[in-house]
């Protein structure tokens, strides 16, 4: 068999084959090195954006919370000034009824509240009784009612902010 006779090219070609290797080492290495850079920044990036989701989803949830409380003590308040206007009428109609009472069955009370009815006015006053007690009184234009709703009604009136003291508890 005959060999080849060597060929003055084969060195050029073993340095650019080796040169060609490791180029091709070099970018598959910046390659890897680039793909890894990337992986890291996108997986930071999707934490971010997590950790940034789970905020938000907690400030809603806060936010909600705090809009069901506002709305459930709203609604509470609502409840309690229901019951107070209800416990209110109830009282205003128990003095009204009292003072119908002691109207019709006193006549020493009618005598008192017609005598104030022509204090009020003067002597001249025209003043009306009912068999239930109430008075009125007339005069030049000017009007006292001092019937027994009015009366019973004022009375509440004077109590003022101490009517406070019937929803506090006993």
């Amino acid at each position: 068999m005959v060999s080849a006779p060597p060929d003055s090219l084969d060195p050029v070609r073993a340095e650019l084959l080796r040169a060609a290797r490791a180029s091709a080492d070099a970018v598959l290495e910046r390659a890897r090195a680039d793909a890894g850079a990337v992986l890291r920044e996108a997986r930071a990036t999707a934490d971010a954006v997590l950790a940034r989701a789970r905020q938000l989803g907690t400030a809603d949830a806060a936010a909600g919370a705090a809009r069901e409380r506002t709305g459930a003590a709203q609604d509470a308040w609502a409840a309690e000034l229901a019951a107070r206007g209800e416990v209110y009428d109830a009282l205003r109609d128990a003095v009204r009824a009292g003072v119908r009472r002691a109207l019709a069955e006193d006549p020493d009370a009618r005598s008192a509240v017609t005598a104030a009815a022509r204090e009020a006015l003067g002597p001249g006053a025209r003043v009306t009784a009912t068999a239930a007690g109430d008075v009125s009184a007339e005069l030049s234009g000017r009007r006292v009612d001092l019937s027994a709703d009015a009366l019973a009604d004022r009375a509440l009136e004077r109590l003022g902010v101490r009517a406070e003291t019937l929803w506090e508890p006993p």
